[in-house]
């Protein structure tokens, strides 16, 4: 389709079941095609470049970076995790690692993407600008001052991303860490709701948990177990959780666990007791259980509601 990102990686992309070609396609961040080999890229939206030659855009997958397109053009419907976002010139739509998405068919993406590794802004920078914050919605309406905002601190970073001439590449690189995070700053100031965005310093118990919850939730659904890795009593992981999102331990992490079969049972033709398997579940029965208790829905039911 018209209008996605450079193309990248080796015509790979790995499965999020397990890797037997069942799950969804998840592909990586193509640090081959960065300028330099640095883990961000930012460049222009145009009908002149694709994402993959071999996956069309408009298939749901997943990617292991983030995305921020800064659009100048639309209307277009974008669809992430379920909820179709409506963007045009002037809107922002922040994709995040692991979130399931579609581009709109037929349609040309214009403006300006910008892609990022995780791991190229160190993790005060992370926490402050809240790449993590799954909570926050992925599309943002900036007011007219604030998008010309925006936009001078993209053009910025582009400039300073493009010129690989006047410093070695670690000063290169240092000084694009420092356009990034300003852009981010702004852009996570306006998604936050102009509150502030980085929380107490509890937030890094938080984060340790969260990032924690994202690698093992597909095994691990104990919040005691979580505490002793992480070195807390669930006293304390509770109340940091609490005031970092408003729900319990558990709470966040059955709803990572729902989200994640939610994604596999709407995308992927696995039977739903590879489904339960693939989180957590290696009894169907219980899984079916547990799925229906949080969402009113048998895993079949919400299958076929979403074909």
């Amino acid at each position: 389709m018209a209008g996605g990102f450079p193309q990248g990686g080796d015509g790979g992309g790995r499965t999020a079941d397990g890797g037997d070609g069942g799950g969804i396609r998840t592909f990586p961040f193509p640090v081959e095609r960065s300028v330099c080999g640095v883990g961000m890229q930012i460049a222009p939206m145009g009908p002149d470049r694709a994402w993959r030659a071999d996956t069309p855009l408009d298939r749901v997958h997943r990617i292991d970076f983030h995305i921020v397109m800064l659009l100048d053009g639309g209307p277009l419907r974008h669809m992430i995790d379920f909820t179709e976002y409506e963007a045009t010139a002037g809107d922002v739509l922040w994709i995040r690692p692991g979130q399931v998405h579609r581009f709109s068919r037929d349609v040309e993406y214009r403006g300006t993407v910008l892609a990022m590794q995780p791991g190229f802004l160190p993790r005060a920078t992370v926490e402050a600008t809240g790449l993590y914050r799954y909570d926050l919605s992925p599309l943002t309406r900036p007011g007219p001052a604030r998008l010309a905002a925006l936009r001078a601190a993209s053009d910025q970073l582009r400039r300073e991303y493009e010129d690989t001439e006047t410093l070695p590449l670690s000063l290169h690189t240092a000084v694009l860490r420092h356009a990034l995070t300003a852009f981010l700053l702004r852009l996570a100031h306006l998604a936050a709701g102009s509150g502030d965005v980085a929380r107490p310093a509890e937030d890094s118990a938080f984060t340790l948990f969260r990032d924690a919850v994202e690698q093992d939730f597909a095994t691990n659904h104990s919040v005691t177990a979580y505490a002793d890795a992480l070195g807390y009593s669930r006293r304390t992981l509770a109340r940091v959780v609490r005031a970092a999102t408003g729900e319990t331990p558990k709470a966040f992490i059955d709803k990572r666990v729902v989200l994640e079969a939610k994604r596999l049972l709407a995308h992927t033709d696995l039977p739903v007791g590879r489904v339960g398997a693939a989180v957590g579940f290696p009894d169907a029965a219980n899984f079916s259980k547990f799925f229906q208790q949080h969402t009113g829905t048998a895993p079949a039911a919400f299958r076929a509601e979403h074909r």
